[in-house]
């Protein structure tokens, strides 16, 4: 025995090392994802039917309607499509942010230690990954809306549904009904939605990342007197409040794209987006108009349930992208750097 190391063919903990290195956005972001989304998908569902039902229901009580009806899986209901695309959304999102900011930072763009520059930089990278992230998640969260509420476009269509349909007899059904392009029912809100929530969910963060104490190296100080909290409940925090934010903001957008969607699957007659606002806060009977609160409390329904899960998938995203960030950096330098 010489003393060294024997190389195993089958795994060089350098090379898997180095790998992580080099791809570590992709790497924190898949791994953060799996588990946030799993766990906040039973709310995103109920958010989902929330927005579309007519009749004043509480969230317990469709809760309980959807476990008595359905079972356990309908909370999960078409999970397996947003667990592996949102994942991979995720990290194709965060890569293309992180390398935004990267390319600020080298070219010395807003580069100051304000929190002005922070959230600029943010903001305009988060923009940047949403624009470009919403050509490839439209679809998928189409097929996601349509298998949510497949009950009820199937009711609006005067049929009684014994089986739900599988993700990918969905898939076809809306290709039958409107070639390729009918994946993309409703892109224009979807790009919409997505660049302007993406942009003010990173500004959001950064900007508040920068104000409990992270300095512009990415490395955790201390926080401030005002909000005296252990700098690993720093990401949850933020990843909370930024979710919860920037999501109350867009929420009436995506109301009225699920609306316009939902009227698509059905085969019912399009309206435009202003006239589905307009609907929905002003009521169907413009001779007798709804007063403005009880539409935008309308509007907002399902906001609650919304919080909730942005809480909880903001929350865990952040703190597990952060641990893993953390893993990644402490990782033993190569042994070949070392002979060297």
């Amino acid at each position: 025995m010489d003393g060294k190391r024997t190389a195993n063919p089958l795994y060089d903990p350098d090379k898997l090392n180095d790998f992580l290195r080099r791809n570590k956005a992709v790497v924190c972001a898949l791994s953060a994802s799996y588990v946030s989304t799993f766990a906040g998908y039973p709310l995103d569902s109920i958010k989902s039917r929330l927005q579309t039902t007519k009749t004043k229901i509480t969230i317990p009580q469709l809760a309980a309607r959807i476990y008595r009806e359905e079972g356990v899986m309908g909370f999960y209901r078409g999970l397996w499509i947003p667990l592996m695309t949102i994942s991979f959304v995720r990290a194709a999102s965060f890569t293309i942010y992180s390398r935004t900011k990267e390319n600020f930072r080298d070219n010395n763009i807003l580069c100051r230690d304000s929190i002005i520059d922070t959230s600029l930089t943010g903001g305009i990278s988060g923009a940047m990954s949403g624009a470009l992230i919403s050509f490839g998640s439209a679809p998928f969260e189409l097929v996601k809306v349509r298998r949510q509420l497949e009950y009820g476009i199937a009711a609006s269509k005067g049929i009684s549904m014994v089986k739900p349909p599988g993700t990918m007899e969905a898939v076809k059904e809306i290709y039958r009904g409107n070639g390729f392009a009918g994946l993309y029912t409703g892109f224009r809100l979807h790009f919409i939605r997505d660049t302007a929530g993406t942009a003010l969910y990173f500004l959001e963060y950064d900007g508040m990342r920068h104000l409990l104490g992270r300095q512009r190296s990415g490395e955790q100080g201390s926080t401030p007197s005002w909000l005296p909290i252990h700098p690993s409940l720093v990401p949850f925090v933020c990843g909370s409040v930024s979710g919860v934010t920037s999501w109350a903001l867009i929420y009436p957008l995506d109301v009225v794209k699920t609306k316009v969607q939902i009227r698509s699957l059905a085969g019912e007659m399009y309206r435009g987006p202003w006239e589905t606002l307009h609907r929905l806060v002003r009521g169907p009977d413009p001779n007798a108009p709804k007063p403005i609160l009880a539409g935008v409390a309308r509007i907002y329904r399902g906001l609650g349930v919304s919080a909730l899960r942005s809480i909880t998938t903001h929350g865990l995203l952040w703190t597990l992208f952060d641990m893993t960030a953390h893993y990644i950096d402490k990782l033993p330098p190569s042994s070949r750097e070392d002979e060297h």
